[in-house]
């Protein structure tokens, strides 16, 4: 019998049940929770250099709210700040170290974020 390897039930939480009348029930997590206000967000700005070939990277990370809006909060930055980066995992990666002007902007557009260590 050959099975595919990407073959892989991926049962969290799940204890062996003798039960025979048992029907385990997935839950599907691909609901987004609401966008928070930005005067509610707490972001978090922070320089990383890990694997990364010494670059320096600034990362925003903390975003509560759907990606589209993460998305469109990147895209304003990554414009703002005039370079590239990307928007994924719920973080913003903008290439450079950016920290002060991506604090300066999310404050103007009443953000909470604050700069810490990384």
């Amino acid at each position: 019998m050959i099975m595919a390897k990407n073959k892989k039930q991926t049962f969290t939480g799940v204890v062996y049940s003798t039960d025979s009348d048992f029907n385990y029930v997935e839950e599907d997590f691909t609901e987004e929770r609401s966008t928070l206000h930005p005067n509610q967000q707490n972001l978090r700005v922070m320089l990383d250099r890990k694997q990364r070939a010494g670059k320096a990277v600034t990362l925003i990370t903390g975003f509560i709210g759907k990606s589209s809006d993460l998305e469109i909060l990147g895209k304003i930055l990554k414009q703002k700040c005039g370079v590239g980066g990307s928007v994924k995992d719920g973080i913003i990666l903008l290439q450079g170290d950016f920290r002060s002007r991506v604090l300066e902007l999310l404050s103007a557009d009443g953000y909470r974020a604050k700069q810490s260590g990384g």
